[in-house]
C-alpha cells in the first residue's frame, strides 16, 4: 500500500491536533463549571440567611375593668330635714332652721343628760352598745342626743371650730349622739379617741349605720376639729359604702363643696 503524500499527512496531523485541542477546551469547561457549581453551592450554602422569627411587637396590657358605681347616690334627700341623709354643715344650715323631728324618741342606753333621738337611729344605737359590750366587753354612754334650736343658742360658745351655731347642728337632725365611755373617762375630749371604747367605735360604728362625722384630717372639709365621740346615723348602706370605699366626710362622698367656715 502506497504512503500518503506529505501533504495529505499534514493536513491529518492538522486535523488531529485541532480535535485534541477542541476535546481538551471542552473538557477545560465542563472542569470548571463544575468547580464553579460547586463552590458557588457552599457559598451559597454558607450565605444563606439563618432564619429567624419576625419581631412581634409584646401584647398591650389590658386596660382594668372599669369601675362601676352602682350605689344609688339619689335614694335619699340631702336636703329634706327629714332624711337619713341630710347633710348639714356651715353652708347647709337646718330648714327651717328651727326644725325639730317629729318622730323623737327616748334612747334607752346609760347617759349623761336624757337622749332622745328618732327611732331608727334610736334603735341602732342600742343596737350599738349591746355589741360593744357583748364582743369586746367595753360599757358606752350617751353624752349628748338632739339638741333644740334653743339648746342651741344656750350651747354656742363663739368657737366656730368645737361648736355649731344654731340651726347649724347636727344634733338638732335627731341622727346624732355624742358617746362617750360609762366610765366618764375623756368624755366629749379627744383624748376618747385613744381609749378602747372610742378605738371599737371608730372601727366598728359603720356595722350599724353610723359615721364618724368629723375626722381629725378633714377639718378643712367638714369645719370643725376632730371629734372622736360624735357619730352621725346615715344608714347601714351609706356607712358601709364609705367604709369600704374609704371615704370618710358626706361632702366628699356626694360631692359637695367643703364648708370650712360659715358665708
Amino acid at each position: 500500500m502506497s504512503q500518503p503524500s506529505p501533504a495529505v499527512q499534514r493536513r491529518r496531523m492538522t486535523v488531529a491536533v485541532a480535535l485534541i485541542l477542541v476535546l481538551l477546551a471542552v473538557a477545560v469547561v465542563v472542569v470548571g463549571a463544575v468547580s464553579a457549581g460547586a463552590n458557588g453551592g457552599a457559598a451559597g450554602a454558607s450565605a444563606s440567611p439563618t432564619p429567624t422569627e419576625t419581631p412581634r411587637p409584646a401584647p398591650a396590657e389590658a386596660a382594668p375593668p372599669a369601675t362601676v358605681d352602682t350605689f344609688d347616690k339619689a335614694a335619699h334627700s340631702l336636703d329634706d330635714p327629714m332624711s337619713i341623709w341630710v347633710v348639714v354643715n356651715k353652708l347647709r344650715p337646718m330648714n327651717p332652721l328651727d326644725f325639730e323631728p317629729e318622730d323623737l324618741v327616748f334612747v334607752p342606753v346609760e347617759y349623761t343628760f336624757e337622749p332622745y333621738m328618732r327611732q331608727e337611729a334610736s334603735d341602732a344605737v342600742v343596737a350599738m352598745f349591746d355589741a360593744a359590750e357583748s364582743e369586746a366587753d367595753l360599757f358606752l354612754a350617751s353624752n349628748s342626743a338632739f339638741r333644740s334650736f334653743g339648746a342651741q343658742e344656750n350651747i354656742y360658745d363663739g368657737d366656730d371650730l368645737s361648736t355649731a351655731r344654731p340651726g347649724f347642728s347636727e344634733h338638732q337632725t335627731g341622727l346624732t349622739m355624742d358617746i362617750g365611755a360609762s366610765s366618764g373617762e375623756c368624755s366629749i375630749e379627744q383624748c376618747f379617741g385613744d381609749m378602747p371604747e372610742g378605738i371599737w367605735l371608730r372601727d366598728n360604728a359603720y356595722r350599724f349605720g353610723f359615721i364618724l362625722r368629723y375626722p381629725a384630717d378633714k377639718t378643712a372639709v367638714t369645719g370643725y376639729e376632730w371629734e372622736p365621740w360624735h357619730f352621725r346615723y346615715v344608714g347601714i348602706p351609706l356607712a358601709t359604702e364609705m367604709h369600704d370605699r374609704g371615704i370618710t366626710t358626706l361632702e366628699e362622698f356626694f360631692g359637695l363643696p367643703p364648708a370650712p367656715s360659715y358665708e
